[in-house]
């Protein structure tokens, strides 16, 4: 059999990577468990009526139908692109059962058939966090998404090392009743066409105003003068206003943005900006919507997104407003990895080889592994019982720092300092650093 050519756009981890993966999902889920997020995972597949609803994505969603279905029958199922619309129908279906605000946290991979390339991936993991009332929803809720959202992501940077972050903030809102206010027919499809800027720039959306929505140049014109302005605090506002457009929901847009500009400002100095450009394709945002970028990494794109919904889950009696906002594990990290921005301090989770001197001996060299984990210190026994050289050499191509000769009462080996004591197996204690594998930026030696 030809070995086998790797699918593009479905990345997987080697072991030492899929260690770094596993240490930032548990930095997200305990940051999210500390605010009070309860965990969830959804089904893989969702009605295909329901995915292909949410704005400019029918296009990339992944039917699923069987190998042996009847050549005219039509898929009615695809796999989710993201967990913001099948936690919707989850929050419909258990509204019984949960308990108003609804706080979730879920971990989980999507898929997406669009092109491969950096930063994105026709499978992928991300990683959300949503706040769903009941009828209402106190705005207080968008500013806290997005303080939990920020704490978590510096708390990767600090603790793991990854890169720090910069979020961009806009508000539907603002965007709407601007463009209502330039007497636009359709707010929406501006908002669609303004999200493009980053991909065509601000010649090519001109053209789309122009050709697809009939925008006169006037019009055009004060649609990218807004989607221009960016600051980092408030002083956004005074820009807006200066352009000359009076409406109610802008005004209620402006003092959102503001007030979340300026708390999450207060909070996470630096980490902030108003930023109008941001516009948020999907059709279910209501009114913040955030992007966010790796400082130093911008070129992969946004890593973390997300906003306010005030319609997304309604069953006709009741409607579940929120706020939710995504991290993109899979993009964050590919990149990182790719250019070794990210190591891990060994290839396996052993800290200690048990060496074998025999096979009438493997017993005993069991006994030592298991008085080892019962203590928290992850282990491995030889396979074989080679030479110790050949033993030593197998735990260093491994990365394991000790390699333990003996029984209980034996003798441990430091393999990088080629220290040997006396040890006992009930007793013995590995720094804290060598304890278990930890995620290392590049450039860090331990």
């Amino acid at each position: 059999m030809a070995r086998p050519k790797p699918l593009s756009g479905f990345p997987e981890f080697l072991p030492a990577q899929s260690a770094i993966e596993a240490a930032v999902q548990d930095s997200l889920r305990h940051t999210f468990a500390l605010h009070g997020f309860g965990r969830i995972e959804t089904r893989a597949v969702e009605p295909l009526d329901q995915l292909s609803r949410k704005g400019e994505i029918t296009k990339e969603v992944y039917t699923v139908q069987r190998l042996h279905a009847d050549p005219d029958d039509a898929a009615e199922l695809g796999l989710h692109f993201d967990l913001t619309v099948p936690f919707a129908r989850y929050v419909l279906e258990n509204a019984g059962h949960l308990v108003f605000p609804f706080r979730r946290h879920q971990i989980q991979k999507a898929w997406r058939g669009e092109r491969p390339q950096e930063g994105r991936y026709r499978e992928f993991c991300q990683a959300d966090i949503d706040i769903v009332g009941q009828d209402t929803l106190p705005t207080h809720h968008d500013v806290e998404v997005v303080l939990v959202a920020l704490e978590a992501l510096e708390k990767l940077h600090v603790d793991l090392g990854l890169p720090p972050v910069l979020m961009h903030a806009n508000n539907r809102k603002l965007a709407q009743g601007f463009y209502t206010g330039l007497g636009v027919d359709d707010p929406l499809a501006v908002i669609q066409r303004v999200d493009k800027l980053d991909k065509i720039g601000a010649a090519g959306v001109d053209a789309l105003l122009a050709d697809e929505l009939g925008l006169d140049a006037q019009q055009r014109e004060a649609v990218l003068a807004l989607a221009a302005i960016r600051t980092p605090d408030a002083s956004f506002a005074e820009q807006v206003r200066a352009l000359g457009i009076s409406n109610d929901l802008l005004e209620e847009g402006i003092a959102e943005l503001a007030d979340l500009v300026s708390q999450v400002s207060a909070r996470f100095p630096g980490r902030i900006v108003a930023d109008l450009r941001i516009a948020r394709g999907l059709d279910y945002y209501t009114g913040s919507v955030f992007e966010t970028e790796l400082v130093g990494w911008e070129s992969i794109g946004s890593v973390s997104a997300g906003g306010r919904y005030d319609s997304l889950a309604s069953d006709g009696k009741v409607t579940f407003p929120g706020v939710g906002l995504t991290i993109g594990v899979t993009r964050i990290l590919m990149p990182l990895l790719a250019r070794q921005a990210l190591q891990a301090s060994r290839q396996v989770p052993s800290a200690v080889f048990v060496a074998v001197d025999d096979e009438a001996g493997r017993p005993t060299a069991l006994a030592v592994a298991a008085a080892l984990r019962a203590r928290d210190i992850p282990c491995e026994v030889a396979s074989k019982p080679d030479k110790f050289g050949k033993q030593i050499r197998q735990a260093d191509r491994r990365g394991i720092p000790f390699v333990w000769f003996g029984g209980l009462q034996g003798q441990v080996k430091d393999i990088r300092s080629g220290d040997q004591v006396e040890a006992d197996a009930t007793t013995w204690q590995p720094s804290a650093e060598d304890r278990w594998l930890r995620v290392l930026p590049a450039g860090q030696v331990d």
